[in-house]
């Protein structure tokens, strides 16, 4: 049952239609999305009947990168979220080589490989050869946390061969002093989520950063309306820098609840960030069904089934996913 619900999280449909008796509302902690919304959402006005203007493009762009400490606006670019920006990395960089620090997000290896390029699998320690080195920063979906430091030396050694360093900073929001987003070098990408943190991400926007001339080469491929009104409406949440700093708190002190629940409840936690828990247990598929069958769907892993992850829940939600975790 559960490799039906392993490669991507958010599968209500399919939880629904697999388990018709399971009372409602559904909960979904599959996704690691921030369950409290961008409260600056309500006021939201897109002119839907318009296309998007390029000149609302470059100002949601600017925002963005003054939240990212960019100062360099040629070196951003709006895609229509950051699962688009990595897809268009193997035609940017044009590497026929890649090494994924891993495990990590599956979707970084099935772009490379649908580019037929060799995909290498390696960790922080022991990073081989290779055209493009591709790291998750904090890592989904066990949250680890590469260093600076550490990344600013792997970008070194890439630069001396011509290589690139992709860091994926999809879940960097709630920890914004690890980002590398700000530092300059020629051949360092960053790819940046926005409705993971901002809770909305069915406005699908996010960022590729990179050298002037890459970030050229991309808005060739994306043409002058790269995101829909909506997400360029939604992006002034990258000025409410008050909300950003409240949630950031707020997330924090959920995720410590979520990592008591879930450690009361017998299941041992393997890592994290703010925004989702990964945990081990012995049976982790029984305890995947029975929360199904409680309506409470999580994000199992078919080559890791002792492991399940578990988002925040929304405000409400808690005592279901206690008493179904009491109960299991």
């Amino acid at each position: 049952m559960i490799r039906g619900f392993s490669r991507h999280g958010g599968r209500l449909a399919q939880a629904r239609a697999a388990y018709p008796h399971a009372p409602g509302p559904w909960i979904d902690l599959s996704t690691g999305i921030n369950p409290h919304p961008w409260t600056g959402r309500r006021a939201m006005s897109a002119d839907l009947s318009r296309l998007p203007d390029p000149e609302a493009v470059r100002a949601l762009e600017a925002s963005a990168a003054r939240a990212f400490g960019l100062s360099d606006i040629g070196r951003i670019a709006a895609v229509a979220g950051a699962e688009t920006g990595l897809r268009l990395l193997p035609i940017l960089t044009g590497a026929r080589s890649v090494a994924i620090v891993g495990p990590t997000y599956s979707g970084h290896a099935e772009a490379w490989m649908a580019a037929d390029a060799q995909v290498i699998e390696a960790s922080p320690g022991a990073i081989p050869d290779a055209d493009a080195v591709v790291i998750v920063n904090p890592n989904n979906p066990d949250g680890s946390i590469v260093s600076i430091d550490i990344l600013t030396g792997i970008l070194d050694r890439q630069a001396a061969r011509g290589g690139w360093l992709i860091v994926d900073e999809s879940f960097i929001d709630t920890m914004p002093d690890l980002s590398i987003a700000a530092r300059p070098g020629g051949r360092l990408v960053v790819l940046r989520s926005f409705g993971k943190f901002y809770g909305l991400p069915g406005v699908r926007l996010g960022f590729v950063l990179g050298d002037a001339d890459l970030i050229a080469r991309l808005k060739q491929l994306t043409g002058d309306w790269p995101v829909s009104a909506e997400a360029i409406a939604a992006g002034a949440a990258y000025d409410d820098a008050g909300w950003a700093d409240d949630m950031r708190a707020k997330l924090g002190r959920d995720a410590r609840r979520l990592h008591r629940t879930l450690t009361e409840a017998g299941l041992k936690v393997i890592g994290g960030t703010d925004l989702f828990r990964l945990a081990a247990a012995p049976k982790a598929d029984r305890l995947f069904d029975h929360l199904c069958r409680a309506g409470i769907l999580t994000r199992p892993f078919a080559d890791a089934p002792d492991f399940l992850r578990f988002g925040i829940p929304p405000l409400g939600a808690w005592k279901r996913l206690e008493q179904a975790l009491e109960a299991a």
